[in-house]
């Protein structure tokens, strides 16, 4: 099965270097399958010439259209393609992943027959419980999974506040010398209302809050970032992005220092983005993860129960080092 991509981004950047660079939305072949974008891409990023700052090896790009927002990351991890593989398609991974993302609280998941389903409980940036989160409920499925290729989509109806058809899409393949190459799509539907809202809240009290898309520059010769819904759907899809990656750097770790550093590394990815996707001083980011780190396991815990299955998740950490 394809997924139809607008996938027509040039990347502007030799990602081996760790730089970043972001370029506008070319036109792309409507039928080229979606392994040979990727093939294209990598080959894209193995000659051009690097360009950029940003120390993080991405590339950006979203779309309004009608209802629907999306938000697109590509991007070159510096791991081999079965490390990536065989990390994405265990569903339980996806929770440890998602749930550093400041508005995640939670992540649970669970199996039935053939199907998984993972839980996101979502809500504000600072601490919450996740009683009092918006659950999201996503089916996990694996649509193509081979020695060279990689295909992951997750789905939910309805999501809070007048959204719905959230859509995230992964896929992955081989960029040679041990590295792979990735795109992490998110996407969803909103009702008229929510569009209202979201609009107003953009025009007011977030009208500082921008994306990655450089729309112009200004007198003084500064970039100007793309605001609005499409600044806020390129922020949630390049904190997604940056928490697999996060998750795929610290495998190296011990299992029971394996949240530690990923909470750490996700911060520090992300502080180098600081005007798009700063909310939270450091401190107060790990500790509000350490709370809601063990609420997740005990609703996992809880849910493993009624089910009769192991929740098989990291131990807990009650504490953080002083390294970081």
């Amino acid at each position: 099965m394809l997924i139809r991509y607008r996938l027509s981004i040039t990347l502007s950047v030799i990602f081996a270097t760790g730089l970043l660079w972001y370029t506008p939305v070319l036109a792309t072949q409507p039928n080229q399958p979606a392994h040979e974008i990727l093939l294209d891409k990598c080959r894209e990023i193995k000659t051009t010439p690097t360009k950029g700052t940003y120390g993080v090896p991405i590339c950006i790009e979203s779309s309004e259209e009608g209802d629907v927002f999306r938000g697109e990351v590509y991007g070159i991890f510096e791991h081999p393609f079965k490390t990536v593989r065989d990390a994405l398609t265990e569903p339980r991974n996806w929770c440890d992943m998602v749930s550093v993302h400041y508005n995640i609280k939670a992540c649970t998941w669970r199996s039935s027959a053939d199907q998984y389903f993972l839980t996101f409980y979502s809500g504000s940036k600072n601490y919450q419980a996740p009683e009092d989160a918006y659950q999201l409920d996503f089916d996990f499925r694996v649509m193509e999974h081979t020695s060279e290729y990689l295909e992951l989509l997750l789905t939910a109806d309805e999501g809070p506040f007048d959204t719905k058809d959230y859509r995230i899409e992964f896929e992955a393949m081989p960029a040679g010398q041990g590295k792979t190459i990735a795109h992490f799509s998110y996407s969803y539907r909103t009702g008229f209302a929510a569009r209202l809202a979201i609009k107003l809240y953009y025009q007011t009290i977030a009208y500082d809050k921008v994306g990655f898309t450089v729309i112009k520059n200004d007198e003084q010769d500064n970039p100007v970032y793309v605001g609005g819904t499409k600044g806020m759907i390129e922020r949630n899809a390049v904190r997604y992005y940056l928490a697999i990656r996060a998750y795929l750097d610290t495998l190296s770790y011990p299992d029971n220092e394996r949240f530690e550093q990923r909470i750490n590394r996700w911060y520090d990815l992300t502080d180098r983005f600081r005007r798009q996707l700063f909310e939270l001083d450091k401190a107060d980011y790990l500790q509000c993860k350490i709370r809601e780190r063990q609420n997740q396991i005990a609703l996992q815990h809880q849910l493993s129960q009624s089910l009769g299955e192991n929740p098989m998740l990291d131990p807990p950490r009650t504490q953080l080092s002083e390294n970081r």
